[in-house]
């Protein structure tokens, strides 16, 4: 007899905090990809924005997809300001938010 979805979660239950970081890299990829999308949607190629910021092409492809732990908020900013937008930073603490930039 074929066991159900929850009986097979009962029995492997998996890494709760291995899931979560997986979530959370998943996240940010999707995150990522939007700016490459709008990028592409303003005709503007990782280069014409690299370029605009004074960094590597290379360090666009890596923001775009999702690593940007170790960009700076400036980066991150001045890439929004290359395609036309505004770079919002916000804490988030319980059901309250602030926004830092």
């Amino acid at each position: 007899m074929a066991k159900t979805f929850e009986e097979l979660l009962k029995e492997r239950p998996g890494n709760s905090e291995a899931r979560a970081r997986h979530k959370e890299r998943m996240l940010a990829e999707v995150r990522a990809y939007r700016l490459r999308e709008l990028r592409e949607m303003l005709a503007m190629t990782q280069t014409d924005v690299a370029e605009t910021l004074a960094i590597s092409q290379k360090r666009v492809s890596e923001i775009e997809r999702g690593d940007v732990d170790r960009t700076k908020v400036d980066t991150l900013r001045r890439y929004a300001d290359a395609l036309g937008g505004t770079l919002r930073v916000e804490v988030q603490v319980g059901d309250e938010t602030y926004q830092i930039a």
